[in-house]
């Protein structure tokens, strides 16, 4: 027994003086993956959280400067908010960003997901034509923006000139001065656009669902719609809705297209927050009420993103 003692405390002792140099290993293995994270920390820090803050800052100065050094001496208060939701401008604008970013969503989710299950399948020339629907992706919001100027120009614009010959207008459409037609024709552009990124996105989930699924279901008999919505759909659903989210939040903060196409006109029909925010701070150097819109936006696209996560971690293929 006493033998045994003393066999078992040297074993002890050994094991006591080993678990300090383990500690001490993960304490080296994490002190060294934080130093190798340390760059893109300090990155986002000066890139997002910087910026963000100065821009929650202003939004509390109350008053109007057109030197930038001095907007941090105005006085705090909350009347850049209070300015803001008593604003009709400012609630015209966000029916105007609903409508805007509801539109462009739906049909660009739309047009990629008809895009993507095309170029799923395999046929001569297909490498070609994936090369080619991501083309509008990588042109500048202001280029597309004079491609559809001329294409909608209401006196010598091709779309017109294609609605009458098809004979479903009698005269010439002046797509973007009409207050009634405006909208529709700076989502038209903006679908363009938007669609080749939910394609892409979408074509990566539709080649990762095993294919014994498609075979197994063949031999079932089960039809074309039968597949898609009990194979193809859930496979796609969580990527579906991180590129829903994702494009939502590039068009919601966007203005390059309708600023080169509209400027938020006629009449304001066009003007959505992400404008109104810029018009408010550069073009009336409200800096202050212009920060207080863009602290609201930041707020909104938060919650969504959170929301749209939520349903993304739930959804188990």
């Amino acid at each position: 027994m006493a033998e045994d003692l003393q066999h078992s405390f040297p074993r002890s002792r050994a094991m006591v003086s080993q678990k300090p140099k383990a500690e001490a290993g993960q304490a080296r293995e994490l002190l060294y993956a934080y130093g190798l994270l340390a760059p893109a920390i300090a990155s986002v820090m000066f890139l997002i959280v910087y910026p963000l803050t100065r821009v929650v800052e202003l939004s509390f100065r109350e008053g109007r400067s057109m030197n930038f050094t001095k907007i941090s001496e105005l006085p705090l208060g909350f009347g850049n908010y209070i300015v803001v939701l008593t604003d009709p401008g400012f609630w015209s604008s966000i029916q105007a960003t609903v409508f805007y970013v509801t539109g462009s969503v739906v049909f660009a989710f739309l047009i990629g997901l008809s895009t993507a299950l095309l170029l799923n399948v395999n046929f001569p020339g297909r490498r070609y034509f994936r090369t080619l629907i991501l083309l509008p992706w990588a042109v500048p919001g202001v280029v597309v923006s004079i491609i559809f100027l001329w294409m909608l120009d209401g006196s010598y614009g091709v779309v017109n000139s294609i609605l009458r010959s098809l004979g479903l207008i009698d005269q010439d459409i002046a797509w973007f001065v009409n207050a009634d037609t405006a909208m529709w024709a700076v989502i038209v552009p903006t679908v363009w656009k938007a669609y080749p990124l939910i394609t892409l996105t979408l074509l990566a989930a539709l080649q990762s669902i095993p294919r014994e699924l498609y075979e197994a279901s063949d031999i079932d008999g089960a039809s074309n719609y039968q597949r898609f919505v009990f194979i193809t759909w859930p496979g796609i659903r969580a990527t579906a809705v991180l590129s829903a989210m994702i494009s939502a939040l590039w068009i919601f903060r966007d203005i390059d297209i309708i600023f080169a196409a509209t400027h938020g006109g006629p009449a304001r029909a066009t003007e959505t927050l992400a404008l109104y925010t810029y018009n408010e701070a550069f073009q009336y150097f409200r800096m202050g009420v212009g920060s207080a819109v863009g602290t609201l936006m930041v707020t909104v696209a938060l919650v969504g993103s959170v929301i749209s996560v939520t349903m993304v971690q739930r959804d188990k293929f």
